[in-house]
């Protein structure tokens, strides 16, 4: 906290701060016998009557009083990261868009619009990185008028949390009644200790998805979209671990390969054989494919309440990049495609 030369707390932040990344401490209980303080740090995203707006890494956004301030100050755009590959937001944004590639694109200024009949939000939604080249309320018209040209909601794909990242674009959405459906985080790591983990028990690797791989994957809703979403990317390698006769495999995964970065999805274990370290062999295999191929960094995705899935990562030396959000149209009905549940989004 900003603390004067009286040694007593200040507020050294002002309207002309929005857009900053913000540390304030407030009375979360004013004009009580027990008055506590709070501490938020986030993006200042509004600051308007009296109140002040901010955006957490995230992505919730807290409402201050002016008066309830007791202190505040502009800190550094996004804290130093301690562990994992050197990334900007934009970077692993572009990336990841490359490994789940939609049937159809289009510019508006530098926002890409993505669709792919409504298989996951991520290929059906619009990748805002920049300026559209039209204020905003005119470019959201666009995004709606394309998407309903298609027969598909309008989504926006928007992320917080690390240095470059929305907050504000996230404010601005949701002060036109845009409806946040999904939030999930990038984690990043070095790819070869995730690559030692490899033990060589009987994982295979393939360009495409076979009929055992896809009977694993076959809750999401595998249709002929689904494979061309699935299998293209700059290099796209599949993992299987077999399963009893007659049955899909104990395990499989996806990664694709681009450049420095291999990014892992549809890491998927038979319940039954859960806690076995089929997972860990799957994403180490298709490591070493990578390492191969030239790559020397990892991401992936992950739904912030799958807590089994974040301990294995951890486990494996990920982090937290950034966490990312998809934001519906409002008044429009979410599509209903069993995929866009999934952890592949």
């Amino acid at each position: 906290m900003e603390i004067s030369a009286a040694g007593r707390l200040e507020v050294s932040i002002t309207p002309a701060d929005v857009g900053k990344r913000v540390s304030v401490r407030r009375l979360s209980e004013p004009g009580t016998a027990r008055e506590k303080f709070t501490d938020t740090v986030g993006v200042l995203t509004s600051w308007d009557g009296g109140v002040l707006m901010i955006t957490r890494r995230d992505g919730q956004s807290v409402r201050i009083a002016e008066s309830a301030l007791v202190a505040g100050k502009v800190v550094p755009a996004a804290p130093a990261r301690r562990r994992g590959p050197a990334a900007s937001y934009e970077e692993l944004a572009r990336v990841a868009s490359h490994g789940w590639r939609p049937l159809e694109t289009e510019r508006l200024g530098e926002w890409e619009l993505r669709a792919a009949r409504g298989f996951t939000r991520r290929a059906n939604s619009v990748l805002p990185l920049g300026d559209p080249g039209l204020p905003l309320d005119a470019a959201l018209a666009a995004v709606r008028r394309w998407y309903g040209e298609r027969g598909l909601p309008a989504y926006v794909q928007t992320a917080t949390g690390a240095e470059g990242t929305q907050e504000l674009l996230c404010a601005e959405l949701e002060r036109r009644g845009w409806v946040r459906e999904v939030t999930a985080e990038v984690w990043t790591a070095a790819l070869a200790p995730v690559a030692d983990r490899a033990e060589g028990t009987g994982v295979t690797l393939s360009r495409r998805p076979d009929e055992t791989w896809l009977a694993r994957y076959q809750r999401k809703g595998v249709s002929e979209v689904a494979l061309r979403v699935l299998c293209a990317g700059p290099s796209v390698w599949f993992a299987t671990v077999p399963g009893g006769e007659g049955e899909p495999p104990a395990a499989i995964g996806r990664c694709v390969v681009d450049g420095r970065w291999a990014g892992f999805a549809a890491v998927e274990v038979d319940p039954g054989r859960r806690r076995q370290g089929l997972a860990t062999e799957v994403m180490a295999a298709l490591a070493r494919r990578a390492l191969d191929e030239g790559a020397s960094a990892a991401w992936l995705q992950v739904e912030t309440e799958n807590d089994s899935a974040r301990a294995l990562y951890t486990a494996l030396g990920f982090t937290p990049h950034h966490t990312y959000h998809h934001y519906r149209a409002p008044n429009e009905a979410p599509t209903d495609h069993p995929a866009t549940a999934d952890s592949d989004e």
